[in-house]
């Protein structure tokens, strides 16, 4: 079966990360074969909008730990150690612009959520058009707590800076519907009403036509272009540098010795104190 899922309904593209068995977690094909179904809707004249979910519990859980931090060993995520940062930057600038595919292409794209959209899975929902999420999913970029940097960089377009920061720092997952209140997401319905709500909103875009929904688009998202490749090169740049710094190699020895599920236990709980790699001391307040 494909990863990344294509079809064709009427007017709208539906295109479905489809690696359910692992919560749609990214691995190196995904991105490949998320900007190859964009690619084909954009080509087809009959499509005016796309539909992107995915398959399963959840809309994608972020990068494959499995692979990238517990299995391929000796802190080897992108190439071999030493590491060189030109190649790790080409590798994760390749993925950056696949996903980026979805903000690029002349078709608006809308992007359904449920369960989780969290670590890369948040990259992917949010250089979607439009969000809607279910209002108990959740989403946020818990690799910036250690280990990562989101390369995308559409935290702060679409939050503004102190509420980007206020994620950013703090590495914590949101609701659908503390999202929604935020202005991270268009907005969150309960989880019963989540697929009627998307189908509705596509059917009312896809009565436009498609030349109207490129223009907008293209006017809308000119402003952001004005500065997002540089944002997302340095974005991009630092990614490699989290994966590779004395905490970043620490976190990555501790998912292979302890398993990725324990490293990320200790990230997201904030027990672990990565620059001396020892547990932190407990707080008596």
């Amino acid at each position: 079966m494909s990863k990344v899922l294509y079809e064709k309904d009427g007017r709208i593209a539906r295109i479905t990360l489809n690696r359910p068995e692992v919560m749609n977690a990214i691995d190196d094909d995904v991105p490949t074969g998320l900007a190859e179904a964009v690619a084909r809707a954009e080509a087809d004249a009959g499509v005016h909008v796309i539909l992107l979910s995915g398959a399963g519990k959840a809309f994608c859980a972020g990068y494959d730990l499995t692979y990238y931090a517990e299995q391929n060993g000796s802190n080897n995520v992108t190439q071999d150690m030493p590491w060189d940062p030109i190649k790790d930057y080409q590798f994760m600038w390749g993925n950056t612009q696949k996903i980026m595919s979805l903000f690029r292409c002349l078709k608006p794209v809308i992007c359904k959520v449920h369960g989780f959209a969290v670590a890369g899975g948040s990259d992917i929902a949010l250089c979607s058009d439009i969000v809607v999420m279910g209002e108990n999913a959740q989403i946020g970029y818990m690799p910036a707590r250690v280990w990562g940097c989101p390369t995308t960089a559409m935290w702060v377009y679409r939050l503004g800076p102190e509420k980007a920061k206020r994620m950013l720092f703090t590495g914590d997952k949101i609701t659908g519907a503390e999202a929604a209140e935020m202005g991270l997401v268009l907005k969150a319905v309960p989880e019963a009403e989540l697929d009627d709500e998307v189908e509705a909103l596509a059917a009312r875009m896809a009565s436009v036509p498609v030349n109207q929904l490129a223009m907008q688009k293209m006017m809308i998202n000119q402003p952001m272009e004005a500065t997002l490749n540089a944002t997302q090169r340095l974005a991009t740049v630092f990614d490699g540098i989290t994966r590779h710094s004395p905490e970043g190699l620490n976190f990555k020895a501790r998912a292979e010795s302890e398993t990725w599920k324990q490293a990320v236990q200790d990230r997201d709980e904030g027990t672990w104190d990565w620059t001396a790699n020892a547990p932190l001391p407990k707080s008596n307040r």
